[in-house]
């Protein structure tokens, strides 16, 4: 799933809404890039989409997700749907191309896959 924008209410503006392609998680987003405007001291490694932390007085930020750099899904940070080395991606094509992973990942994954079989 993609993200999407919807109207929100009468005042013109739009809401937009970041959706995870895998687990269905889905939430307001404020900005999508590597650069918030809200956030000044910050470059974040990839383009993300983030919200503005509604928990926070000075401007922080929680980082939702990104897009997989070889499907282009739209997927959330949960290590249960991507994982990030060098480029964001999905679970699906870490499985995929598991052995284009260094031997750590390729454990990690393995060991993740036991756990979600029991």
């Amino acid at each position: 799933m993609a993200t999407k924008s919807t109207s929100a209410g009468g005042d013109g503006k739009q809401t937009k809404i970041f959706t995870c392609s895998l687990c269905n998680l889905s939430v307001d987003y404020h900005y999508y890039g590597k650069k918030p405007p809200f956030v000044k001291s910050l470059m974040l490694l990839e383009d993300c989409y983030v919200m503005k932390d509604p928990f926070s007085s000075t401007g922080g930020l929680i980082t939702l997700g990104g897009t997989c750099s070889q499907c282009g899904s739209v997927v959330c940070m949960s290590p249960d749907c991507s994982l990030f080395y060098s480029k964001r991606f999905c679970l699906p094509c870490v499985l995929k191309q598991q052995d284009q992973f260094p031997a750590e990942i390729q454990q990690e994954v393995s060991r993740k896959q036991v756990q979600d079989n029991r």
